[in-house]
């Protein structure tokens, strides 16, 4: 038996469009046990509803293709899932769950896969290794590919007084749905606008510049085409800067919105409860710090 914990992922971080993510403090915990026979697969915790239990299961799929690859044959699986990553939230559940199984699957077949090829595998799945890599490596980081063989990536630290505002609807928003708003091209001042922000960003966070965030977190790739799906989402961006957010944006896909808020700003949470309350919108908002470690096996 294997038993992995996997955080939560946030993508894009605003210009960094499938290229950035960081790993967030809020966690998956999955276990994997070969079994006689047959595939069992129970989930508890956050949106277990949502979470298939057959062939189709994201973290057995994930399995699979590691034992493919490393010709090994259990003869069942059983996988027991808590779940703290809320589903279809721009979160990174499904990069979690690949995230895992591959993880699980290289154990339960004497870890025959470097990590490098755990990570090739896992961007293969997913189709972009913005959530992935940060998943399996921690931190936050910057990603790149030419195909799904060579995936590069860098990782990087973050500013020890900046804390994440996780600002989660009480809707989803799944990743086809999203992609599918967005242009098929875009225009070149469009895309280097997003070149100059996403440079400000990696600036600014490594040289602790943080009066930066605001610009650096600003986008024209994704995020005003996705505004659309998710009612108040221009508002709770003004919002939280006139609350002393550095930096907003839409975490992956969406619907969550994420604020970078420094530690001591201890009033922003509640000063962006009442705006919602005022609104009628029924968000959950939890703080989170910046999770340095990716999956990682647990006793």
């Amino acid at each position: 038996m294997a038993k992995v914990k996997v955080p939560a992922t946030s993508a894009n971080m605003g210009p960094g469009f499938d290229c950035m993510g960081i790993a967030l403090e809020l966690y998956n915990t999955v276990e994997a046990r070969i079994i006689g026979s047959g595939l069992e697969i129970n989930t508890f915790g956050r949106d277990a509803g949502y979470i298939e239990n057959n062939q189709n299961n994201l973290i057995y799929r994930a399995m699979e293709k590691v034992f493919n690859e490393t010709e090994f044959k259990p003869p069942g699986i059983r996988i027991v899932c808590h779940n703290q990553i809320p589903v279809a939230r721009g979160l990174g559940s499904s990069a979690a769950s690949t995230a895992a199984g591959l993880i699980l699957a290289n154990y339960l077949s004497d870890s025959k896969l470097p990590m490098e090829r755990i990570i090739e595998l896992g961007t293969e799945l997913e189709g972009h290794p913005d959530n992935i890599v940060p998943a399996i490596i921690g931190g936050m980081t910057i990603s790149y590919m030419e195909d799904f063989s060579s995936v590069q990536y860098i990782k990087l630290g973050f500013p020890e007084n900046l804390r994440m505002v996780l600002m989660v609807p009480d809707f989803m928003l799944g990743t086809r749905e999203a992609r599918e708003v967005l242009p098929k091209s875009v225009d070149i001042k469009d895309a280097a606008f997003n070149v100059s922000r996403a440079a400000l960003m990696v600036a600014a966070l490594m040289t602790d510049s943080l009066e930066h965030l605001k610009y650096a977190s600003q986008d024209k790739l994704h995020q005003p085409y996705r505004e659309r799906l998710i009612p108040g989402m221009k508002e709770i961006f003004e919002e939280s800067y006139k609350a002393g957010a550095r930096g907003v944006f839409l975490s992956g896909a969406g619907s969550t919105l994420v604020a970078m808020v420094d530690r001591e700003n201890y009033g922003f949470l509640d000063k962006i409860k009442d705006f919602l309350r005022k609104k009628s919108l029924n968000w959950e908002l939890n703080y989170v710090g910046v999770s340095s470690q990716g999956a990682a096996y647990v006793q």
